[in-house]
């Protein structure tokens, strides 16, 4: 066994894990300077960027100031199962360095147990007509075997495990970032939903007492029935879109519940006006968002991972070298299997330094080459794509914002105009100045303004998600505006 440990101790010393991966650089991709959808004086001057996708970032969604909202943040996180499936994917990745780096370390088998053999006789030196017994041997043996790391095959499959463990583990954190934001958006969605539900039973329960009245002043013989049924008509109306927000609001509690981890049938969210104020969010420089993103954090690992992969591909084309040897005890009987007289060990071509190259693969590893070059290239294409996407999903966020923000003083000014025609239209009808289609006119356009303020309302609050989405998280602290200045 001393003589097995020697034959492996000077090899295991003089090995030189020579890595053949090409030096992996980062791709060159144009960054802008600045945002273009931001205004002149929000606009920062332009920095290197730093890899930063690990750092903490927050409970971001802590700036809207909803306590339902955090509960059902921190719910998400505890259960939902696409998160836990990603995660699970990172321990698989873990798994695997440890697959990888097992090669590094020699391997070594026991085996036990007996044999029954019949030799030939032409292998013992004896005529060919000899009759030789069989025999029994019973053998307790250790292998051991090492691969000498000449040309970094070993070392390059271990550094392409943990880039691929680094890509799962930004993965996971992009999965965890998806998550946070459909929670918030789906909560959002339904908030407006409840808004404009509430906007459409009030409307039905004036429309009933409307109608109601019209009802009474026709039974007197003061209106035509042409305006009672005109009444009625918008009755009919408004309950039909209420049970049609009914439908949404239902759907979005469902698909609440599915972020949650939860049956539908046990979740239920009590109705309730949307938030009031939004968080201002600092937009930040552009080459900033490449140390944010988790998700170009793992297109980036993913090209470190085929980087070296390259090198693994080359080895293929030079010398394997594994040392073996294999030692213990052989006898013919059990009880003096561990004997010291018993003792056997074997060097040579069977046992011992093999050092093996191919010499005729029919183009299997030139192949196998090409095809790690060309997944290289496909994820630089990958990592630069995923970059410009960004960089477009910050700019529509902010176009969104900026634009959502003049339309809801254009909603809020129609609201108050509507508001007030209505005043007028109802006077004019009973002073019977005007017909009851000017009031129902009026009525409706009112409905549709108070609606539409309610949705640009929720649009605003969906972006400012968005936004912190495709900015790679939160912060500690963000500037509030109100959402009805």
């Amino acid at each position: 066994m001393k003589r097995l440990i020697a034959a492996l101790a000077l090899p295991l010393a003089l090995a030189a894990c020579t890595s053949l991966a090409p030096k992996f650089e980062q791709p060159s991709i144009a960054i802008p300077s600045r945002y273009k959808e931001l205004a002149a004086d929000e606009r920062g001057s332009w920095k290197t960027a730093q890899p930063a996708e690990s750092r903490a970032r927050g409970e971001w969604w802590k700036v809207f100031d909803d306590a339902v909202l955090d509960q059902l943040e921190a719910e998400a996180i505890g259960a939902n199962q696409s998160l836990k499936a990603a995660a699970a994917r990172v321990s698989q990745a873990r798994a695997l360095v440890g697959v990888a780096k097992a090669d590094r370390s020699p391997q070594v088998n026991a085996n036990f147990g007996p044999t029954r053999e019949k030799v030939s006789p032409a292998s013992l030196g004896l005529p060919e007509n000899t009759n030789v017994a069989p025999f029994t041997v019973w053998r307790g043996l250790a292998t051991a075997s090492y691969e000498v790391d000449l040309f970094g095959r070993v070392a390059d499959s271990v550094n392409a495990a943990r880039s691929d463990l680094a890509a799962g583990e930004a993965a996971l954190r992009s999965v965890q970032l998806a998550l946070q934001a459909d929670v918030a958006q789906t909560y959002f969605a339904l908030r407006e939903t409840d808004e404009e539900l509430q906007l459409l039973r009030d409307t039905v329960k004036l429309r009933e007492e409307s109608a109601d009245l019209l009802a009474r002043r026709f039974d007197l013989g003061d209106i035509s029935e042409f305006d009672l049924a005109r009444a009625k008509t918008e009755l009919s109306v408004a309950r039909s879109d209420a049970i049609a927000l009914e439908r949404q609001r239902a759907q979005l509690e469902h698909g609440l519940a599915l972020l949650l981890g939860k049956p539908a049938a046990a979740f239920s969210l009590a109705p309730a006006p949307l938030v009031s104020s939004l968080p201002l969010i600092p937009a930040g420089l552009p080459s900033s968002l490449l140390e944010r993103r988790p998700d170009i954090a793992a297109a980036q690992r993913t090209m470190a991972a085929a980087n070296a992969r390259i090198g693994v591909a080359k080895s293929a084309f030079f010398p394997l070298l594994v040392l073996t040897a294999q030692g213990g005890f052989e006898s013919a009987e059990l009880g003096d299997l561990f004997k010291w007289s018993s003792r056997t060990w074997t060097l040579g071509p069977l046992f011992g330094t093999m050092l093996s190259m191919p010499l005729i693969d029919g183009g299997r590893n030139q192949a196998n080459l090409d095809r790690s070059w060309a997944v290289l290239e496909e994820s630089v294409a990958d990592y630069r794509q995923r970059v410009l996407a960004a960089f477009a999903e910050v700019e529509d966020n902010l176009a969104a914002i900026r634009t959502l923000a003049g339309q809801a003083d254009a909603a809020r000014d129609s609201v108050s105009s509507a508001t007030r025609a209505l005043r007028i239209a109802d006077s004019r009808y009973t002073a019977g100045a005007s017909s009851y289609l000017d009031v129902i006119d009026t009525q409706r356009s009112l409905l549709s303004i108070q609606r539409l303020d309610t949705q640009v309302k929720g649009a605003r609050a969906a972006s400012t998600v968005a936004l912190i989405r495709a900015l790679g998280g939160g912060w500690d602290s963000a500037e509030k505006v109100s959402a009805n200045p």
